[in-house]
This record gives structure tokens, C-alpha cells and sequence, in this order.
């Protein structure tokens, strides 16, 4: 596949995750999917890969991804992109906040034959909890 044709599977990756249509996974999803993600359990295929994005729905139901910035090069797509929503569910054992966040995250996607087999992402997890009021900000105490 082409490195545009990369960037159209990744593209509609996030229009999936945030529309939440979860029909469409495996048209985007291969079966041996693997989430190389340490701030998250570990997520493998398909039903992985609902899993997390039904669990970030949940917690955040109006969310909004903007890719600011991909690029591609041969089987892999790299991009920067914001995520954001307001916390109206549980998220990682809190309670909803109501807040509003506004996450940057980047990442690498492998692409082969039209659909995404592994993913390296880092999302300011920090940044997130903060935003949610769960961690104090930067030089805040308790």
C-alpha cells in the first residue's frame, strides 16, 4: 500500500474511535492487533481495540480527535493529535469530574494491507489526570 493510502487507514482509525462505530473495526483493525501501550493493560486484536476505545466513550462521550500533524513512510504512520472531551463517566477508577480536557498524544501506527497491526502511543496521561483534578498540577500540593 501506498503511504497515502497509510494515512487514510490511520485517518479513519480516528474517525472510528471518536464516532465510536465500533461495526467498522475490522475494516481497520487486523486480527493480530497489538496495543504497545504500558499505561494501559495489555490489548490484543480486535475486541482489544474496542475495548479501549469503548473504555476512553465512556468516560469522555463527547470526545474529539484532531490530527495536527501525520507523516508516513513505508509501513508506518506517525502523527500528533489532540484529544478532546468532557469527563462524564468513570475514567481509570474516578469518578466523573465534568471537567473538560485537552490531551495531546503522539504516535507510530504500522500499516500493513489496509489495516493497523501494532500501535505505539504516548497521550500526556499526566497531563490528563491533572486536567481531571485526580493529580495536582505542577507545583499545586494537596
Amino acid at each position: 500500500m501506498s503511504t497515502e493510502e497509510n494515512k487514510a487507514i490511520f485517518q479513519k482509525l480516528m474517525e472510528l474511535q471518536e464516532h465510536g462505530d465500533l461495526n467498522t473495526v475490522d475494516q481497520v483493525i487486523a486480527p493480530t492487533w497489538v496495543n504497545h501501550d504500558g499505561s494501559v493493560s495489555p490489548l490484543q486484536g480486535p475486541e482489544g481495540f474496542k475495548r479501549l476505545t469503548t473504555g476512553f466513550r465512556s468516560a469522555f462521550s463527547d470526545i474529539h480527535l484532531e490530527i495536527e500533524d501525520m507523516v508516513a513512510e513505508g509501513d508506518k504512520v506517525a502523527a500528533r493529535w489532540r484529544f478532546r472531551g468532557t469527563n462524564s463517566g468513570s475514567f481509570q477508577g474516578a469518578p466523573p469530574t465534568g471537567k473538560a480536557v485537552d490531551v495531546k498524544a503522539t504516535g507510530i501506527f504500522r500499516v500493513v494491507d489496509g489495516k493497523v497491526t501494532d500501535n505505539w502511543v504516548n497521550l500526556d496521561f499526566l497531563g490528563l489526570m491533572q486536567q481531571l483534578g485526580v493529580v495536582p498540577a505542577s507545583g499545586q500540593t494537596s
